[in-house]
Parts: structure tokens; sequence; C-alpha cells
């Protein structure tokens, strides 16, 4: 196992530097690597100060990256130091080992970055998905977590500087972007739009060529005082809304030269066809139905009353009333129809005192077909 030992070290710890393996060892599912720091002094992280003088050592649990479709897990026993700089406030410090761990970390760094690398291509719920399959599994909130904690990437002071303003709350609260036109990324987010706040910004930068801002004035106050060497211009949405300002009044000032519109011709409206009758041709209820609206029709351009109508055809007045207002015979029994297939929805009313409810309305209420018998009410 001795032999091993160096050929593993190399395996596992090739690229960190002050780590040796004394053993390792494999539990059902999980590979654990113990190892221990072999550096003889460490730099004191407040004063930067080197120390040679142990004051104890303790384990770290940190997670490795899966070897033979197992977990692994090195047991790191690190030393403290004693910090023998007077003016420094810390007593001890613990070492850590470059290129393998961080101050609380609790994952290698190799670890680390293969699970930024995932978060950056699938964000969370799918990055988590992946994880499990690369068998590191952590959950979306940590890949969020690892991806908010990574620096801003430098970004070089742009040529050409577009300055606008946003909202943070409408009407109320307002803030400065600020954009390279050249690549059109955002490189900036000021807290307000002051002309100070900006010509502070421009200031620290001095390679800005050309401020390309609307016409705002302290906008104009602040690229002015920041960047009085750069050329000021309107950005193209500007251009465009000043250029369509301009031929509008210009447009309105002319509008006298404009001739009228000639009145177009009306075009003939095409009478509409009437409707196909929905009863066959020859059907006696047809029949008999457009005899009885003609006679209807007749009788009331007689002079005769609808009541009378009615009670000649021994029908209801709302069926006369129906057949006068229609002007077709099938117009009238398309309206009974139509009626018919979508009755009104009674709502019952209040019951007076004393009263009772409705015999007829008790089968309905309880899903029984038999009558109910009533209790007669004392006189």
């Amino acid at each position: 196992m001795n032999e091993v030992l160096p050929q593993l070290n190399e395996l596992l710890f090739s690229s960190v530097e002050g780590v040796l393996v004394e053993s390792v060892e494999v539990i059902d599912t999980v590979v654990r690597v113990e190892a221990r720091t072999t550096a003889r002094r460490a730099t004191c992280p407040g004063c930067g100060c080197w120390s040679g003088r142990i004051h104890g050592s303790y384990l770290r649990f940190p997670r490795d990256l899966p070897t033979a479709g197992k977990f692994v897990v090195v047991s790191l026993r690190v030393r403290r130091f004693v910090c023998e700089e007077e003016s420094c406030e810390r007593m001890t410090f613990a070492e850590q080992v470059r290129s393998l761990t961080r101050r609380f970390g609790r994952r290698t760094e190799r670890l680390r970055s293969t699970l930024v690398a995932v978060g950056l291509a699938l964000a969370g719920r799918a990055g988590a998905r992946m994880t499990d399959a690369l068998k590191v599994p952590v959950s979306r909130n940590t890949l969020l977590r690892l991806i908010a904690s990574l620096p801003d990437p430098a970004t070089p002071v742009p040529r050409v500087a577009g300055v606008d303003e946003y909202t943070q709350r409408k009407g109320r609260v307002y803030g400065t972007v600020l954009v390279d036109v050249e690549t059109r990324r955002p490189v900036d987010l000021l807290p307000d739009r002051e002309a100070d706040t900006l010509a502070v910004w421009l200031a620290e930068r001095p390679g800005i060529e050309i401020v390309c801002r609307d016409r705002a004035p302290f906008f104009a106050e602040g690229a002015t005082r920041g960047a009085p060497q750069a050329l000021q211009v309107a950005d193209r949405w500007h251009l465009w809304h000043n250029l369509g300002e301009a031929a509008e009044k210009c447009v309105y000032r002319q509008r006298g030269c404009l001739r009228p519109t000639p009145a177009q011709p009306e075009e003939p409206q095409e009478e509409a066809e009437p409707a196909a009758s929905p009863w066959p041709t020859g059907h006696r209820f047809a029949e008999r139905t457009r005899a009885k609206h003609a006679t209807i029709h007749a009788l009331l351009a007689a002079g005769h009353s609808k009541p009378s109508v009615a009670r000649q055809f021994g029908m209801t007045l709302n069926t006369i009333l129906r057949f006068s207002r229609a002007a077709t015979a099938e117009a009238g029994r398309f309206a009974a129809n139509h009626n018919r297939s979508a009755p009104a929805r009674r709502q019952p009313g209040p019951l007076r005192a004393g009263s009772s409810p409705t015999p007829t309305l008790y089968p309905k209420a309880t899903g029984s077909s038999s009558k109910p018998s009533w209790p007669i009410a004392p006189s």
C-alpha cells in the first residue's frame, strides 16, 4: 500500500502543492481519501506575515470530483498557526491549501468550478438534474448561489458610451444606465440621474470618445463636466423622433396647400337575399302557418284589434303579437322556438309570513316522486 500512495498522490493532487495522501478507503459508494498538509509555514490572512509556530490541527471534509462513479470525500488535516506579529489582531489562523480549498469551503476548487460551469450552462433545475447524473448532486439553489458569488467580469472602458434613464418606481425613482454602444452591452447602473453622479463616472474613465445621449439637460451637463473631450451625439431613436416631430410641424404649417380629397362615389348596396325557408316545399304545417300569418296581417290591416283576432283564431295574445311583428311566417316560428329553447330562469322570492312552500316544488327539492301530505293550518 505504501508503494501505491505516491502514485495516488500524483493522480489525485497533481496540481496541488503541500498535500500528502496517507490512505484511501472505499465504503460502499463513497471513496474517502485521508490526506494532510506538509507546508512548514503559512501566511497570516490578517497581516500577511509568515509563521511556523503550530497551534493545533483539525479535520476538514471537502467533497471532490467523483471517481469510477463513486462519491469522493477528502479527509484533510490542516493546522492552525500562531501569528507572531504583535500588531496583528489575529492570534491564530488556519492554513489554506491553494487550488484545493478556500475559507469556509465545503467543496474542492475543481468541484466548485465544475458546478459553476454546469450552472452557467443549464441554470437551476436542469443543472440540478445534470449534477445527479455526474454524481455530484446539489440543489438548484446551490447552483444559483455559486453563480451569484462569481465576481463581476472586468468590463473595458467603452469608446462610445450610451447614456439613458431607467425607472425603479415609475414617476418616482429613476436611475441612469450606461451601455457600450459598439457591443450593445450594459456597462453600469447609477442610482440616480443627477449630473454630478454621471460626471464622476465619466471622469473616472477618460477613454470615452463619444457620448450618445438624449436631450435631457442633466445628461448634457454631466457629459460636459465629466468628459469634456468627448463628442456628444443624439442616439438613433431620438434622431428619428426629432425627424418625425419636424416633419409633423412642416405638414401642419403647409396643410392649407393640401387639396381636399375628392368624394368617392357610393357603391350600390346589394340587397340581401332572403333567407332560405327552413321548411320543405309543400309541407302541410308550413303552408298552414304561412296562410295563418297572411290572414292575421290582413285582418290587422283591415282595422281589427289584436284581441279580436286572437279570439277569432283561438290563439293567445302573445302569439298574435309575435305573428304581427314578424315579416314572414318563418321569422315568427323561429322567434317562438328560440324563446322556448332558452327559458328564463325564475329565482324563488322570499316567502311571506305564515305562508308555506308550493307543494309542486317538494318532489324536485327532495328527489322524491310521492306527493307530500301538507298539514292543515289551523283557522
